[in-house]
């Protein structure tokens, strides 16, 4: 029996709620965000303030740059997960698989739910209307077969969209999908595409999984399954953390290696700290994530390498020297063993 997956996603989530409670907002542009002055970014801005350019992620400078009389709010992050466990709630009425990917969206698998006949078309809406009516949050939901294709069909129709891709209807849809829109595909992986004339799943799919391998190593088989509708993924009702680690963005730009070295300790004893709260789980590895002042990002990773001040400023160096700027942002953190790896560790001999 086919999968009938629903992935739910709040539309402009925090300017939501703000926009729930402060009618006065609804109409004019509105995002959430730190401050200019304290090199802060947008979290998320209402839709009159994207009509600007606005965007998550994007320098809060910038965005005030590009719409002078934007309303910048703080945010506060109470209210808004009091209304992400009000949401939650909703969806576990109509199933207990629910998988949360952050405040904001989650997946739910319904293929056992048989209210409503059964027909995952009738339970998106009923998500919708309930969400609305008793957390007055507007919800796009996407269903579908697989997990990856309930993600982009929530995104197909947005704000407040209802998209449904029935399993006969998945052979067609994805013929014209852009490779762009499949999970895991960045910047880097659609430029290599592009450069192999390849732009939609139907140019994917006339491409031998040996050729995928040979360009794009193992996620090579992922593209060859993605394009062809494949994903088995499962809703899982509990999330594995894969890492811990902590930043932090710096009201002046470091100049220089010297100063960066100075922040690290502050940063390790943050991570340290984060770790004793989690149990200190085992660690599979380390890395630092370094942002310079042109906004390009750099990560780098030691695998197996304990998460000591050595190997954090071994790692910094490393990749500081991939651009050799001013920093704007540094951050260190652990890979953590994963839950399969930890069970197979524990078994006897």
């Amino acid at each position: 029996m086919s999968r009938k997956i629903l992935h739910a996603d709040c539309d402009c989530f925090y300017a939501a709620v703000e926009m729930r409670d402060n009618p006065a907002l609804r109409e004019v542009p509105l995002a959430i965000g730190g401050s200019a002055e304290g090199r802060g970014v947008i979290a998320t801005c209402n839709y009159p303030a994207r009509a600007y350019g606005i965007r998550s992620a994007m320098p809060t400078a910038r965005a005030l740059r590009l719409c002078p009389h934007l309303t910048l709010l703080k945010g506060d992050f109470d209210r808004y997960r009091e209304a992400s466990q009000q949401l939650l709630a909703i969806f576990h009425e109509l199933t207990p698989l629910v998988e949360p990917l952050s405040l904001d969206e989650a997946f739910l698998d319904v293929t056992d739910v048989t209210r409503f006949s059964g027909s995952a078309t009738w339970m998106a809406r009923w998500l919708k209307e309930e969400c609305f009516k008793r957390v007055g949050i507007t919800v796009s939901v996407g269903a579908a077969p697989a997990k990856f294709l309930a993600k982009i069909a929530s995104d197909w129709e947005k704000p407040d969209g209802l998209t449904v891709i029935a399993p006969d209807q998945v052979d067609a849809f994805l013929r014209q999908l852009p490779v762009t829109k499949l999970h895991g595909v960045g910047p880097a992986t659609a430029k290599r595409l592009e450069t192999l004339e390849i732009a939609t799943c139907e140019d994917l799919q006339q491409v031998p999984l040996e050729r995928l391998l040979q360009e794009f190593g193992k996620f090579g088989r992922r593209l060859f399954e993605l394009s062809r509708g494949i994903d088995e993924r499962p809703v899982r009702i509990e999330r594995e953390r894969k890492s811990v680690s902590v930043e932090t963005t710096f009201a002046s730009d470091l100049p220089d290696l010297a100063q960066c070295y100075e922040q690290l300790n502050p940063l390790c004893e943050r991570l340290e700290a984060r770790l004793a709260r989690h149990g200190h789980p085992p660690v599979s590895g380390a890395f630092v994530k370094v942002r310079f002042d042109d906004f390009s990002l750099t990560t780098l990773d030691s695998r197996g390498a304990s998460p000591s001040a050595e190997t954090f400023a071994s790692l910094m160096e490393q990749a500081w020297a991939r651009q050799g700027r001013p920093v704007r942002l540094l951050g260190v953190g652990v890979r953590l063993v994963s839950d399969d790896a930890r069970r197979q560790l524990s078994l006897p001999f």
